[in-house]
């Protein structure tokens, strides 16, 4: 490897560790930290390109924030920084939810001040997201009435399903009604995409021959072994918004087959919601867990490994399309209507879940407009909004 790239692997890896480290309030947030420190701080892409990874992203199944964070640390610094990018964002609550699925037990954080305070930095954090995504991607009349418009439907019907339905009727009207000549913006840079198109088409058959080949290979084997990585395989390429939407299909893979009772998936689900990252590496406490199959380190890498290899092959076989298709005149109409989709899912979400499980007192919206002030009046990182958050939130429950 050239010591240029290298170094930006590196590089890629300590920035997403520490947004691995800091990022609290779900896949929503997430996109909102990786914009504040990807697209506002480091400005490796700039915002129609990173929305565009967004949009990408939602359309594809699996975790749609570790996805984003995958194809922009593979726009960085090749496919070394795909996986250093996944590394870093991921292994932060994974190490820490496998130390508790192997005794680590820590106090009953329900009422933890800290924790709501963190939950208050990630209204901040989406406010911010939506507040400058909406100037760039919303910037008339049409395009701020899909995104209000795609903002209700979800919010009135909510599911992974109707956002997937919303991205593409948004995508249908802007094909129909946004024309490029309407467009004030420049046409978008072809991006450098280190991913051949023949990588591409593989790593996508790779994906649907594994979706195809596992629960026969399980079937024949009788394997243990075989049967983890099929049932989280299956999980991690069939779901489709990510996030929570992610638990009915691990309950189902897990419980019924005895490998996790019940209980022991709700304390793993609880844990989960107390640490940074993505919601999948609950896949790693499963794993830790589960019987007969050997527990420990060696279960939590296979469940981690199969959960996430869907969205590596994905993103993988769909970068090298991906960056022509956007570039032409026809699918940037249809960008533009997705993309204001993208802002009304977001400000939907900046509702539900995000307002409506973190501010339930005065004192917790003004901490949150004093966030949302460091981040959009000071600049301030968002790293260290969240310290702040945090130490506000617990000096909040500390008041009689």
């Amino acid at each position: 490897m050239p010591p240029g790239r290298f170094s930006a692997v590196l590089e890629v890896l300590a920035v997403a560790t520490r947004l691995g480290l800091t990022s609290f309030g779900g896949p929503v947030a997430h996109l909102g930290y990786f914009r504040s420190e990807y697209v506002v701080r480091r400005r490796w892409l700039d915002e129609q390109t990173y929305a565009d990874v967004v949009a990408l992203c939602q359309f594809l199944p699996g975790p749609a924030s570790s996805q984003v964070g995958i194809a922009v640390g593979i726009l960085r610094a090749g496919l070394p920084g795909g996986l250093a990018a996944w590394l870093g964002f991921t292994l932060p609550s994974a190490i820490v939810l496998v130390l508790f699925a192997l005794g680590v037990r820590g106090l009953d954080l329900s009422a933890a001040g800290w924790l709501l305070g963190l939950k208050v930095a990630a209204v901040a954090v989406v406010a911010q997201a939506v507040w400058g995504m909406s100037r760039t991607l919303c910037p008339d009349r049409a395009r701020a009435s899909i995104a209000l418009l795609a903002a209700l439907t979800v919010t009135a019907w909510p599911g992974a399903w109707s956002q997937v339905l919303v991205i593409a009727l948004a995508g249908a009207v802007g094909l129909r009604l946004l024309p490029g000549s309407g467009d004030a913006g420049p046409v978008p840079a072809h991006a450098s995409v280190p991913v051949g198109r023949p990588l591409g088409i593989a790593a996508l058959t790779l994906f649907f021959a594994l979706l195809l080949a596992l629960p026969a290979l399980r079937y024949l084997t009788r394997s243990p072994a075989v049967a983890v990585v099929d049932s989280f395989y299956r999980t991690g390429a069939l779901v489709f918004g990510g996030g929570h939407v992610v638990l009915p299909l691990l309950q189902a893979e897990v419980v019924p087959p005895g490998w996790v009772s019940n209980e022991a998936f709700l304390a793993g689900y609880g844990a989960a919601q107390a640490v940074p990252g993505p919601l999948f590496t609950l896949a790693a406490y499963l794993g830790a867990v589960m019987r007969p199959w050997p527990t420990g380190w060696l279960g939590a890498l296979l469940a981690l490994g199969a959960i996430f290899l869907p969205a590596f092959l994905l993103v993988i076989g769909t970068l090298p399309f991906w960056d022509a298709l956007r570039t032409r005149p026809s699918f940037r109409s249809a960008l533009r209507g997705i993309n204001a989709a993208v802002v009304g899912l977001l400000l939907a979400a900046l509702y539900h879940p995000v307002w409506t499980s973190a501010i339930h007192a005065p004192a917790d919206f003004g901490l949150a407009l004093a966030a949302f002030g460091l981040l959009v009046l000071w600049g301030a990182p968002p790293w260290i909004v969240v310290a702040l958050s945090a130490a506000g939130g617990q000096a909040l429950a500390l008041l009689p």
